[in-house]
């Protein structure tokens, strides 16, 4: 893993990291792949690129994507006037999983988040994806609140 580097996506990265997030049960049914890319991808990349909070991430090794997250800086009056750092949408190539990436992945992104003086990093993560949910502890998170969704 010493050639692997992390980097701000660009929008020719875009249809790789859609291909990343369909690359699973819950994702091949929420995400759209194929040619063209869906105008609603490169929306989603421009507003991205354009906040200043945001972060959109691959992880290369040379020229093969490897791999996604997505930080959100968000401040907050709460917990006098802390930033959290949000991590979403972390995805891993499937021949790449199980090779300490995810660990990789995650101490750089808790990294960027100190770097931008938050003072909390957390996430959400799917009910179903108990795997997921057994790393997210390993790494030393809690699951301290019960997140509720409502789709429009």
């Amino acid at each position: 893993m010493e050639h692997i580097i992390f980097r701000t996506a660009l929008l020719v990265d875009i249809p790789a990291i859609v291909a990343l997030l369909a690359d699973d049960e819950l994702g091949s049914q929420r995400e759209i792949t194929g040619t063209p890319l869906d105008q609603r991808y490169v929306d989603a990349f421009q507003a991205i690129e354009a906040d200043v909070n945001q972060r959109l991430v691959v992880v290369a090794d040379g020229d093969e994507t490897i791999g996604t997250l997505q930080i959100s800086f968000i401040p907050g009056i709460a917990r006098m006037g802390s930033w959290r750092g949000q991590i979403e949408a972390v995805r891993i190539a499937a021949h790449r999983r199980d090779s300490g990436l995810g660990q990789k992945m995650f101490d750089w992104a808790i990294s960027e988040c100190r770097s931008r003086g938050c003072s909390l990093v957390q996430l959400t993560t799917d009910k179903s994806r108990t795997d997921a949910h057994r790393f997210y502890e390993k790494l030393g998170f809690k699951a301290s609140h019960e997140g509720y969704k409502l789709s429009l």
